[in-house]
């Protein structure tokens, strides 16, 4: 489920999960603007398991698609717990995502209040 406010870093891949399921994931995406901490939005085609965003294969793989696309920095924790979903694992990006958001066109609306 995207909006115009919608970059897609990624489209469909397959990643399997540590009980070996392979999942079909539509797209990794993020919203276009925020305040320096960016959460990942990672769809599937179908319903994961209740606890698919603490599954370390699972995310690890994410982690490496975004990675072959660019992307160089320490692993992604999970997101609140509460914005997960049947077919969505949201992921909080470290700091140094935010390099590799901007070269997508990400925009940091905290520089605004920058005193530089």
């Amino acid at each position: 489920m995207t909006t115009d406010t919608d970059i897609q870093l990624s489209g469909p891949f397959k990643a399997v999960d540590s009980s070996g399921r392979s999942h079909d994931v539509k797209a990794i995406r993020i919203y276009d603007e925020g305040y320096g901490i960016i959460d990942v939005f990672i769809d599937f085609a179908k319903p994961v398991e209740a606890g698919a965003y603490k599954d370390k294969a699972l995310i690890k793989q994410v982690i490496d698609r975004l990675r072959a696309l660019g992307y160089v920095g320490p692993d992604f924790s999970h997101s609140d717990p509460g914005l997960q979903d049947s077919k969505l694992i949201v992921l909080e990006a470290p700091e140094e995502f935010s390099e590799f958001a901007k070269n997508k066109g990400w925009k940091n609306l905290a520089e605004e209040f920058d005193d530089e």
